[in-house]
């Protein structure tokens, strides 16, 4: 076997290509996911199925990608990053592309297993590989390309998966993106280097030995913790906007799409704003700053009622301005947190940790919220004050982060 090779610096134009094919991976396995909740109804008809059971197919994708990051970080170090790369996604294709087709509710239930058991470590895979080849002083504008998907997704994606739906049935959107997928998948067979610089100190371990090293480093566990504060901020209030702005501040359901086509719209041109400014201030302080900007919107998006449309979509578009623009620095101090050469093992364990973090507090604000005799949604406000005391926490921890690459090894 031929020993690893060093990562070799891209040109400029290489990396762009890199960034943005990664950016088009993320965006296919987040469609895959998002477009499954707003096809609800054409499910629960066409197989007689009650809202329980729909969202048990919308919870497979997750609790399959959960389970997959925890077993993924037992090899992930001991292959190649392109490779494990460009087979997974293969394999992810052919997932939802079995969604497209699949017969029964039994069938699509298997299907969306497997899809998020490939997916699921996609997300984290891609973020490794930003983190390998892209240098610490331009990380922070590379992980605004790549989560630019995020916003696509919501602008982009999901209206048009709809419309393609409406026209020629539920089948297209999946067929669609598997097709995507295969266009994509050529795009990173081209454009993503050979990256086996840590298998030298992956193949030194045993599999289960590379997550007790990754938890062992005391930066690992407070890494882990930052990541869990940073979604858990957001995912107290975020699964509760539809219900709570329709009870209670008399937007129309038919009105809804232009919240989070807003949100969507206005994070598309930020995310790229606030990468650059990541870099060009520091991680950690922009990261604070972002913070602290997005707890009076997460606190005005539960407490807003009783005004025009107009202010609803101001007080939404600013609240998911700064929780995704948050991430932004959150991400680039995660990925930086890691050891290099257990960097796939962690990311894979971070992802599994965000999505416990992401059920632990969609379980608080549904505990702490609900409704009255005129049905309207009580105790919201309480929900952001939990969001806000963990973004708070993340803000404290934030700076016990020791990151890798920062200039003299400090903390910036």
């Amino acid at each position: 076997m031929n020993p690893p090779s060093a990562p070799t610096p891209l040109t400029a134009r290489r990396e762009l290509w890199l960034l943005l094919t990664l950016a088009g991976i993320q965006f296919t396995h987040i469609l895959d996911f998002m477009i499954m909740m707003p096809l609800g109804p054409q499910f629960t008809q066409l197989f007689g199925i009650s809202d329980a059971q729909f969202g048990l197919l919308v919870s497979a994708y997750t609790l399959s990608a959960g389970v997959s990051g925890l077993l993924a970080s037992t090899y992930i170090d001991r292959f190649g990053r392109k490779r494990l790369l460009l087979v997974l996604y293969a394999l992810f294709g052919l997932a939802t592309l079995a969604c497209g087709v699949a017969p029964t509710y039994a069938t699509l239930m298997v299907a969306r297993v497997l899809a998020g058991t490939f997916g699921g470590v996609l997300s984290a895979l891609c973020q490794t590989i930003v983190a390998d080849v892209v240098p610490f002083e331009r990380r922070g504008r590379a992980m605004g390309i790549v989560m630019t998907s995020f916003s696509v997704s919501t602008v982009a994606g999901v209206p048009l998966g709809l419309i393609l739906a409406e026209h020629w049935g539920w089948h297209m959107p999946f067929v669609s993106i598997a097709v995507l997928c295969g266009v994509l998948l050529v795009c990173a067979a081209r454009s993503l280097p050979t990256m086996d610089h840590h298998l030298a100190a992956g193949q030194a371990r045993t599999a289960f030995g590379g997550i007790g090293q990754v938890l062992r480093d005391v930066n690992h566990r407070w890494a882990f913790l930052f990541s869990a504060l940073l979604m858990f901020t957001g995912f107290t209030v975020i699964p509760y906007i539809t219900i709570y702005l329709q009870a209670n501040a008399g937007v129309r359901a038919d009105q809804m799409p232009l919240v989070y086509l807003c949100g969507g719209v206005v994070t598309l041109f930020t995310a790229r704003f606030f990468g650059h400014l990541t870099d060009r201030r520091g991680k950690v302080i922009t990261f604070r700053w972002l913070a602290f900007a997005v707890m009076p919107t997460l606190l005005g998006i539960t407490l807003v009622r009783g005004v025009p449309l107009w202010a609803v979509l101001l007080v939404s578009t600013l609240m998911f301005t700064f929780m995704s623009g948050r991430m932004i620095p959150g991400m680039a101090l995660v990925t930086s947190a890691a050891q290099p050469a257990l960097r796939g093992t962690f990311m894979t364990l971070n992802a599994s940790v965000q999505s416990a973090a992401m059920g632990v507090a969609s379980l608080v604000g549904g505990v702490l919220i609900g409704r009255d005799a005129q049905g309207l949604v009580q105790n919201y406000w309480m929900a952001a004050v939990v969001g806000m005391a963990a973004s708070l926490g993340a803000v404290w921890v934030a700076g016990r982060l020791h990151l890798h690459g920062a200039p003299g090894a400090l903390r910036p």
